[in-house]
């Protein structure tokens, strides 16, 4: 059994140099999402603060054009600096905040999943009365439209827009906080205390 413990920290310890991939790989996974979504609220800003200020079909925030700039500016911004790792941890935090909103905000009251999954566990009532409709509307689409080039890009799903998604990014903005850009990896690393990247 030492043996096999030697073994597994002598592994370790020579991998322990290739550290700065999980930080640079939870950047890399992240920057797009954070641009596409910072760059769709800009580029229809108008509607984004519509939707954050209104109270009978959207958030009901206040100041919801200052709201949308903030929510926006920091998606996108963010996500340029996750890119290169530069201000790592600092702008973890705004973009924690923002998934945060995101999840309770808009996303909560449909449960868990992001996409309708009667197996699952998680599934709630909206959820197990997803695979109903959907087979009603393929039969529609069967007959009534040309459903293999429909499918040709992928199955048809239900969209349950769930907080899964949003507490996922969290989770990793959350690693990032406390790990930081990454050894070797990022700009942090190099213009920052050689111990905190």
């Amino acid at each position: 059994m030492q043996a096999l413990i030697n073994l597994w920290q002598s592994f370790f310890r020579a991998t322990q140099s290739l550290e700065g991939l999980a930080p640079l790989a939870l950047r890399l996974y992240l920057a797009p999402v954070f641009i596409q979504a910072g760059y769709n609220k800009l580029s229809h800003f108008e509607d984004t603060a519509a939707w954050f200020g209104n109270p009978d079909w959207g958030l009901g925030l206040p100041f919801p054009e200052v709201m949308a700039a903030l929510a926006a500016g920091t998606e996108f911004f963010g996500g340029i600096l996750l890119i290169v790792g530069l201000f790592t941890r600092l702008i973890s935090i705004p973009l924690m905040v923002t998934m945060l909103v995101a999840a309770f905000a808009v996303h909560w009251e449909n449960g868990w999943l992001a996409i309708a999954d009667a197996s699952s566990w998680l599934a709630n009532e909206q959820v197990m009365a997803a695979p109903e409709k959907l087979e009603r509307a393929k039969a529609i689409l069967q007959e009534h439209g040309n459903y293999d080039w429909l499918t040709s890009s992928g199955k048809f799903v239900v969209l349950n827009n769930g907080i899964e998604f949003a507490i996922t990014y969290f989770v990793m903005l959350l690693a990032l906080y406390f790990m930081g850009g990454g050894k070797f990896t990022s700009l942090d690393y190099f213009f920052g205390p050689k111990d905190k990247a």
